[in-house]
């Protein structure tokens, strides 16, 4: 399918004119009139109508702001980048699929067992135990965007998924809202490996003793909920070399927490470690001298 066929075309509400969507965004603005428009498109099975959605908190000015402040925090990037600019700053409405489950575990581990023998010092017995475990797993938020990876997503969260809404076209009008680039298996599979991690993280802290070892475990999940749910990030691009790639930064819309990945300066580690050997021998030479 070519790139105009992926289009969508709609009707600006306020003036009339025609409006061409991008195939993976839900809004535009009026080339005439500035309005702001949220394109109904039919759902399909990777590209349902969002359910939920959580609103921007953090305004632009603040983002910004936080965004800076973490760039200084930097000290081992590029050369001169805290004192770059962004070169592109946007407010996105991005897709996530908020997963839940019932898990089922079946466990077996090796429990310590701490205790003082005859001779007073501290000694480890191991004894095997294995069982069965159920919890419900909530709250796993998952990049639904191949333009965001699901790490990125990570490094912002928490959101307060307290602060859920139910989707409506008023929320995400005047704002970038991307569709979903990923199917809803993909973002299924990526929910399913981190409810499986969370429920081992859950396991040691359920089992008994004074320390686990070999524990293996095998999760079945029933129950599955993913609802396709709108995040609120502001997404910054920093060119700190123009021949290189601008360094991404994302700032949660919610919260104002900050992630990016900055690459380390290798003439910077070059200078520490000049500095470090400059040292080791000023001081090897004050030792020879005062001998």
């Amino acid at each position: 399918m070519s790139a105009t066929e992926q289009r969508v075309r709609a009707s600006c509400r306020s003036c009339g004119a025609e409006i061409l969507f991008e195939s993976l965004q839900r809004t535009a603005r009026c080339p005439y009139c500035d309005s702001p428009s949220v394109v109904d498109r039919p759902e399909t099975p990777d590209r349902p109508d969002p359910v939920f959605g959580l609103g921007f908190a953090v305004t632009h000015e603040e983002a910004t702001r936080r965004m800076r402040r973490w760039i200084r925090g930097r000290k081992m990037g590029p050369f001169g980048l805290k004192d770059r600019a962004a070169e592109k700053v946007k407010g996105i409405y991005l897709p996530t699929y908020l997963y839940s489950a019932t898990a089922y575990t079946t466990y077996a581990a090796s429990i310590a067992e701490h205790y003082k023998g005859d001779d007073r010092e501290r000694k480890t017995e191991y004894r095997d135990l294995d069982g069965r475990h159920a919890t419900y797993v909530a709250d796993i938020l998952v990049t639904a965007s191949r333009g965001i990876p699901n790490d990125e997503i990570e490094g912002i969260e928490p959101f307060d998924l307290g602060a859920l809404v139910r989707y409506t076209p008023a929320l995400v009008s005047g704002w970038i809202a991307e569709e979903p680039s990923r199917t809803q298996e993909e973002c299924r599979d990526l929910a399913r490996q981190e409810a499986t991690a969370h429920v081992a993280e859950l396991l040691r802290g359920f089992l008994p003793g004074d320390g686990v070892r070999g524990l293996r475990h095998q999760t079945v999940l029933e129950d599955e909920s993913v609802d396709l749910t709108l995040a609120p990030v502001w997404v910054f691009a920093i060119r700190y070399d123009d021949e290189k790639p601008p360094i991404r930064v994302l700032v949660n819309g919610q919260t104002g927490k900050v992630f990016g990945k900055v690459p380390l300066s290798w003439a910077k580690v070059g200078l520490i470690a000049a500095g470090i050997l400059t040292l080791i021998g000023l001081a090897r030479l004050l030792v020879w001298l005062l001998r």
